[in-house]
């Protein structure tokens, strides 16, 4: 990629639905005009998760709405740029739709990539570093088949309003912790770093979750979170030597 002028751009946590539609749909209407500008420079496009505040694909039927940000990303990937999208904890129930629909590759763990002769580690970042057993407990329960074939017997208007009000109550309970930075002990995420690093070494860790922007040295490593675009509206991009966290100003 050296060379070419493109990049590759790193994007998270758009939580769309959330708080209310119609916040969701201003916010969902910002992100499309990122990503316009964008077209012309982008050689890939990560997403890393949580790009639904909550999502389930009934085999018939999708949650409404979002139709602004689905075409502008079809728009994308028609273009021939490939679209990486990473499952979050709030949408980990993406199955068939959107890679039919977009052509998206979907990964629901962290993954090696190599760029540049660099190695990153790019993931969601639930679940990761020691410690949060009830979630690590509750994520196992989500992901488990049978339980999500059980929940897909509920009419969508009931299964959808529940999984929408369980979403809520998570995010109220864990937006205090999002606002400032724990520092490195209590950090989960720069704990797996530090872990990761004893047995394997990578350039660069980039990840979302966290709802915090982060740009971090560990070690010989690079850390990036790519913060969310609930406040921050922040994102990365690597123009194929360095990497770098940014703001998007509409």
């Amino acid at each position: 990629m050296s060379g070419t002028g493109k990049k590759i751009y790193f994007i998270s946590d758009f939580h769309l639905g959330a708080p209310t539609s119609e916040e969701s749909l201003i916010r969902e209407r910002k992100i499309c005009q990122w990503l316009e500008t964008i077209k012309t420079d982008v050689s890939i496009l990560f997403i890393l998760g949580d790009v639904f505040d909550f999502w389930f694909e009934y085999r018939h039927v999708v949650p409404k709405g979002y139709v602004r940000i689905l075409g502008k990303l079809a728009e994308i990937a028609d273009n021939g740029v490939p679209i990486y999208l990473f499952t979050g904890n709030h949408d980990m129930w993406m199955f068939d739709y959107l890679p039919k629909e977009l052509g998206v590759k979907l990964y629901r763990q962290p993954k090696e990539f190599v760029f540049d002769n660099k190695k990153f580690l790019i993931g969601h970042g639930d679940g990761l570093g020691p410690g949060d057993h009830g979630y690590k407990f509750i994520k196992k329960v989500f992901a488990n088949k049978f339980c999500q074939w059980l929940f897909a017997r509920l009419h969508p208007n009931f299964g959808i309003a529940i999984a929408n009000f369980w979403s809520r109550k998570s995010r109220q309970h864990t937006g205090h912790h999002d606002a400032k930075y724990l520092g490195d002990e209590k950090e989960y995420l720069v704990q797996y770093i530090i872990e990761t690093e004893k047995t394997s070494h990578f350039d660069f860790y980039i990840f979302g979750h966290r709802h915090l922007p982060i740009d971090k040295q560990i070690g010989d490593s690079h850390y990036i979170n790519l913060g969310d675009w609930l406040s921050y509206f922040t994102y990365a991009e690597w123009d194929g030597s360095k990497l770098s966290l940014r703001k998007f100003e509409a």
